[in-house]
């Protein structure tokens, strides 16, 4: 660590401790908002936290809904090569602990509220968890808790870690944070070539950082629930069903345009939009022919004339990769960077996508090869391509094999040494 990196994280040490009553007030403004609840908050300054199971552990931190679900699937992976280790994931947000518990967490596994990021809160939470192995999804970094970690002589790991140059160059404007943070890493897995330089530039021991690709592969299914996909089921029969999934503006229009193609060879096809963004849901319909259901205006499926219907609800996505055969993975024809494969893929839904996949470039290009995913720029090209999915309906394709990372095994011998 440099004398500018160290100066930088005492800075912030400092600037932690003073904020605590800050914390604490804006905390308790959350509470009265309904954006925290008690458990929450005695989670978050450790007043509360779940019972310890005994052994050792493995305590992962994520933060949004993918990266907490991509750490599920690495733990669970990691639980079958050690038997004996029990695993806690931590998470900021109140969705990504929802979506957790809603799809399952892996065996072993614990789910609690991340501490506040203040000395004293973290090291009532190292205390109490005295985790073998910290590891950090992606780039949600807290200094405290990285600090407080690494005096513990306890094994650190980035995974996941993906840095496009837009958000490279933000964070070298507090590089001599990171310059203090990345040396307490291990190890630190890098999506590709482009984040691994990244890494190394704001202050990763180059010896450290491997390319291994994303681990959302290892994701676990998507939950749904059993008596709603019945239903769906026998109102459906054998209608064909295909899905735009997380749409972006434009990218409906584009659906319809094929769902009119499609209609032609197969006139009782249902189209499933679910876009990104569920409170555009009332401006889809708007877009849609007559007759389109909607999620929040009506609770009715879908009757054997109703040709498209609007799904702009949360939470539900395992249920419309299930009775979807292909998917049309929206945020790739609009210039969004396209949206996570694998979870369609892990429910044997094909992927249709466009142009526009630099979030999951390396992904994306490694899924056409093993046609598991299939590039289709216009809606000739995407009908064509849904038709010729829909002519071998038995012939799902099962989920792509989860990545046996050869850093996994590190991972544990990191714990266990």
């Amino acid at each position: 660590m440099n004398a500018r990196g160290s100066w930088a994280l005492k800075g912030y040490l400092m600037l932690a401790r003073m904020m605590t009553p800050i914390w604490r007030w804006a905390i308790q403004k959350r509470l009265q908002r309904g954006k925290e609840t008690p458990q929450s908050l005695a989670q978050k300054w450790v007043t509360q936290p779940l019972p310890r199971p005994e052994g050792p552990l493995v305590w992962g931190h994520a933060v949004g809904v993918g990266e907490a679900m991509a750490l599920a699937g690495l733990f669970a992976q990691m639980g079958k090569l050690w038997p004996q280790a029990n695993f806690l994931i931590t998470t900021t947000a109140r969705t990504s602990g929802d979506a957790l518990h809603q799809t399952g967490l892996p065996p072993r596994c614990l789910h609690q509220f991340a501490p506040i990021d203040t000395p004293a809160t973290v090291d009532k939470f190292l205390d109490h968890w005295q985790p073998a192995l910290a590891v950090w999804c992606e780039m949600d970094l807290w200094p405290a808790l990285i600090h407080a970690t690494a005096q513990r002589n306890i094994p650190h790991a980035l995974v996941n870690a993906r840095l496009d140059q837009a958000s490279l160059a933000k964070r070298l404007w507090g590089r001599w944070i990171y310059q203090a943070l990345l040396p307490f890493f291990t190890t630190l897995w890098a999506q590709n070539d482009e984040t691994r330089e990244g890494l190394i530039a704001l202050g990763a021991d180059a010896k450290q950082v491997v390319i291994t690709g994303t681990i959302k592969s290892m994701s676990p299914p998507l939950a749904c629930d059993a008596a709603q996909l019945h239903a769906w089921q026998e109102a459906l029969g054998s209608r064909p069903v295909w899905l735009l999934a997380s749409s972006h503006p434009g990218e409906e229009s584009l659906a319809l345009r094929v769902h009119t193609l499609l209609r032609h060879s197969y006139p009782n096809s249902l189209l499933l939009i679910a876009p990104r963004a569920p409170a555009r849901g009332a401006e889809v319909v708007k877009g849609c022919p007559n007759g389109t259901l909607q999620r929040s205006t009506s609770t009715a499926l879908p009757g054997a004339t109703d040709g498209v219907y609007v799904a702009d609800t949360i939470g539900e996505m395992g249920l419309w990769y299930r009775l979807a055969t292909v998917a049309m993975m929206g945020g790739s024809w609009a210039p969004v960077g396209g949206h996570n494969p694998y979870e369609p893929l892990a429910l044997s839904c094909r992927v249709l996508h466009g142009p526009n996949v630099w979030n999951f470039a390396e992904s994306y290009l490694e899924l056409d090869i093993k046609c598991l995913s299939q590039v289709a720029i216009d809606s000739e090209a995407i009908a064509q391509a849904v038709l010729a999915i829909w002519a071998q309906p038995s012939n799902r394709q099962s989920s792509p094999l989860q990545a046996a990372f050869e850093q996994l095994q590190s991972l544990i011998e990191l714990a266990q040494s």
